[in-house]
């Protein structure tokens, strides 16, 4: 095994056990770029002189008993709205040509100070504005989509290019090219990790999280994000915690919600088929498993948009007054739509997630998470814009790639997609846990469990073909 192959986890054992060192480490994670990022395209630009400088920084540092933890050392890649001082941050767009961040963000300081050694800036969705990041192509198909808007970050992950990577979850933005290319992503509660020195898509539903090859490497990552900063007016004041699971994968007890409604409504057979095996397996582990309705269905995706829109717009609202034609066509046609969109619709909004975050609370006062698909179908050819279902329903990609991940935003609440297998095609599928507010922990450790006694989610890292 080569160790751009480990695992964060196994990756940080071997540093601090001295049979790996990050020089080492990150020479064979920068080897792997030269040789697969020509076909996939996970990133802008690539720092190989700066990760070589820092692993080498890394490797004085652990040598003379300054081990700073789980993240020293070992690779990573950050979405490109993540500032880091004095680099790009282009947010994949014209408009942000020759921009350079004064100071790093709060998530890359906090890494930093970990010890992590970053690789590069991962491609996106422009502006986070979309679930197919067209520049990437998928880790497992070259010829389907990555999803978005972290895709960068998600194929850098599964092809070895990035140990663990960041990305931000808007309405799937994570959980979607996570479960397409078949890789662990955290979507942790609304405020939990910092966003200040991000740029944002709609503040009320930006979350910023780990993508990784396992749920304990997640756990590991989250551990160093979360925490209150004050320069975020979201941030929570959740005390400091090590999310890393337990290694026994014992789940007696706990209660998962299985959905009769919504979730695994117009879903691809074997997507649906992978991820109730998966839930089965939940209960082998000793889960109990519940019947549970989803409320206000409904008004999901109307909620969702009506939220979005008009927070990105407004955003938005200098450039596009100033420079319109530097935006994409399909980000420049949306943000044009959200001028036009009325206070009351917002209202209506607003109001609509504060009766949907009452009503979620309800359904977890009789379970302790949701198990349930992270997208209805696997990765979409490129170019593909539709999807018809078996009874006529067409049915945007976009839409359907969102429908699923959308309500943990609206919630705010912690959700995680777990790759549980892979279709006949080879594509990558995703089950999503979801849980109460500040309930990572549960999610974390449920996660854990299933990977733990199912081999086929180790299953993460692709050929890269």
């Amino acid at each position: 095994m080569q160790p751009y192959e480990l695992s964060l986890t196994r990756a940080a054992d071997a540093i601090r056990d001295r049979q790996l060192s990050p020089v080492e480490l990150v020479d064979s994670v920068l080897q792997r770029v030269e040789q697969v990022e020509p076909r996939l395209h996970a990133y802008v630009t690539v720092t190989a002189e700066h990760a070589r400088r820092a692993a080498r920084e890394a490797e004085k540092d652990i040598a003379a008993g300054r081990h700073r933890g789980p993240l020293h050392g070992i690779p990573m890649g950050l979405k490109d709205l993540i500032d880091v001082a004095d680099m790009s941050t282009s947010a994949g767009s014209r408009v942000r040509a020759g921009h350079r961040a004064q100071a790093d963000s709060t998530v890359a300081a906090r890494l930093a100070a970990a010890g992590a050694v970053l690789v590069g800036k991962t491609h996106t969705h422009e502006f986070a504005y979309g679930l197919i990041t067209p520049q990437t192509r998928n880790a497992w198909d070259g010829d389907r989509v990555a999803g978005g808007s972290s895709g960068g970050s998600a194929v850098a992950v599964a092809a070895g290019t990035a140990t663990f990577a960041l990305g931000t979850d808007t309405g799937g933005s994570i959980r979607v090219p996570a479960a397409l290319n078949g890789v662990v992503g955290l979507k942790p509660t609304y405020g939990l990790v910092p966003r200040h020195g991000v740029t944002s898509l709609s503040w009320s539903l930006d979350h910023v999280g780990p993508l990784t090859r396992t749920v304990e490497d997640a756990a590991l990552v989250l551990s160093a994000l979360a925490g209150h900063d004050p320069r975020d007016p979201a941030s929570l004041t959740a005390p400091a915690t090590d999310y890393r699971p337990g290694a026994d994968p014992d789940l007696t007890g706990l209660r998962v919600g299985v959905p009769r409604t919504y979730y695994f409504d117009h879903v691809e057979p074997e997507v649906e088929a992978a991820v109730r095996s998966a839930v089965d397996r939940l209960a082998d582990l000793g889960a109990r498993l519940v019947d549970v309705e989803i409320p206000m269905t409904r008004y999901i995706q109307a909620t969702q948009w009506g939220l979005m829109v008009p927070e990105a717009t407004t955003y938005h609202e200098g450039t596009l007054r100033t420079v319109p034609d530097l935006y994409q066509a399909d980000v420049r046609v949306l943000l044009e739509a959200g001028a036009l969109m009325p206070a009351g619709d917002y209202l209506r909004a607003q109001r609509s997630r504060t009766l949907m975050r009452q009503e979620w609370a309800r359904v977890f006062q009789g379970v302790d998470l949701i198990a349930a698909p992270t997208v209805p179908v696997t990765a979409v050819k490129a170019g593909q814009e539709t999807i018809t279902w078996p009874d006529g329903t067409v049915e945007a990609v976009s839409d359907a790639y969102v429908r699923l991940s959308a309500p943990a935003n609206i919630t705010g609440i912690p959700s995680l997609s777990v790759p549980v297998g892979h279709d006949t095609a080879g594509l990558p599928i995703g089950m999503q846990l979801l849980g109460r507010p500040l309930g990572e922990d549960v999610l974390l450790r449920a996660g854990h469990a299933y990977q733990q006694t199912h081999p086929t989610s180790a299953r993460t890292l692709t050929p890269a073909a």
